[in-house]
Order: C-alpha cells, then structure tokens, then sequence
C-alpha cells in the first residue's frame, strides 16, 4: 500500500514548516515493508512569499495550480499524485504522529473507500471554543466531515470526479457526502476517525470579528453562495497571518 500526502498553501510560509514536520512524523510510522511507500506533495497556489522554498527544504513534490479555487488546489494534487491512498491535510492543519498509520490500517481492508478525520480546534476565546464544539455536535448528527483531513482511494477518487471545482466553499463537505453515497451504492463503507484528532489553525476566526464568523460559516449563507467567486474573496486572496 502506497500513500500521497497532498497539502493545499498559498502563502503558508508561516505555518508549513511545521506542519511538514508533523506529517514526516507521521510518515516515519508506516510499516517499513515492501510496498509501503509515501510521497508529499505541496500545491502552491500562486504564494507571494516563501512557501514553495520551504515545501522544497522538506524533500516535498511541488505542484503548481493558478486559481484560487481549494477545490482545483486539491485536485491538482491527486492528478500528479503516484500512490494509492490520497490524504488530503489542510497546510495549517497538525496531525498527531499515528494517524496516517492508522489511515494505513484502515485502508488495508478493501470495503473501506476512504474517509476523514475529527478535528479539534483549540483557540483561548471562550466564545469560539462554544461555537467550534456546536459545529462539531452539527456535523455528527448530519454525518458531514471538514476537509481539514480527508482520505480516499485514487480509483475512488477518479470515479467521483474528483472535489467539484464549481464550488467556492463547502466542496470538502459534498465530497464526503458524494464519497459515503458511492461507498454505499457499491457496499463498500466509509470511516470516521475519532480516537484521533488533527488540530487546524484557528487564526482565521480568532482576527476576525465574531459576527463574520458567524455569517461566513453559517449554512444560510455558504450554500447559495457556495459558486459564487465574488462571495469567498475575503476568505481566499487574505489569508490571515
């Protein structure tokens, strides 16, 4: 078995030297067998500033992609991606050091078709902490999973066309529910870690006032809006620092 680590950045300078070295962690865990091999591969999405030298300084494949699109980032990188098991992790997203052992583990039975991975939050604002539990409870009970990690097999992936580049926002969450429909249709499954948690960067939601927060999250207003351009420029041209 074979993995591709794919990591979304633009403008990750900050933040990408850590996380890569949370995922060398992670990688150093695989069985050393015959036939376990890895590969990362970081899409740069038109950086500005020192994001592909430090996706280079770790030994990382460097893909480009021009639009500012996170659907078409993620794409890019399952089409230059060389393994079986795509894992898709957000570039200020850590992962503890046995998760992609236990993706290993996971994907060894052929029934499972992929999945993602639970996500803790950790911010000192009382007021996120409340609001980052309720998205948590929200997806539970209508069985969506961000996309800050997500897994599947290459073939899987190619059949479902991959994450739909119409969209501007939300494109993790219609791709697990597309990927729990095919799973289904062809009695595989879908799996949900839980025992392990990767944690994202809240930086975003910490700089700005909780009323955006709330509007840009809300689901009244992503899912109109989801194909809309003008809708996510904020979100995806200012990153927060």
């Amino acid at each position: 078995m074979s993995v591709s680590v794919i990591i979304p950045a633009f403008n990750e300078e900050k933040y990408l030297g850590e996380k890569l070295k949370s995922v060398q962690q992670a990688l150093e865990l695989l069985p050393k067998v015959a036939g376990v091999l890895a590969e990362i591969i970081v899409v740069d999405n038109i950086s500005t500033d020192l994001t592909v030298e430090v996706a280079l300084s770790f030994g990382a494949h460097v893909v480009n992609e021009t639009k500012h699109n996170i659907a078409s980032v993620r794409n890019a990188g399952a089409r230059f991606a060389k393994h079986d098991i795509l894992v898709f992790i957000d570039a200020d997203t850590l992962v503890p050091p046995g998760l992609l052992f236990s993706i290993n583990q996971l994907m060894a039975d052929s029934t499972c078709f992929g999945g993602a991975v639970d996500t803790d939050f950790r911010t000192a604002k009382p007021v996120l902490k409340i609001y980052f539990q309720l998205w948590r409870m929200a997806g539970k009970l209508t069985g969506m999973a961000q996309g800050a990690t997500q897994f599947c097999r290459k073939g899987v992936f190619s059949s479902l066309s991959g994450y739909d580049e119409s969209l501007f926002m939300g494109e993790d969450i219609d791709f697990y529910w597309r990927l729990k429909d095919f799973a289904k249709r062809q009695n595989g499954s879908v799996c949900f870690i839980e025992e392990l948690k990767v944690i994202p960067s809240a930086r975003r939601f910490e700089q700005w006032p909780l009323w955006r927060t709330l509007v840009c999250t809300h689901p009244l207003y992503i899912f109109p809006l989801r194909r809309r351009e003008w809708a996510w420029r904020g979100w995806y041209k200012s990153i927060p620092r």
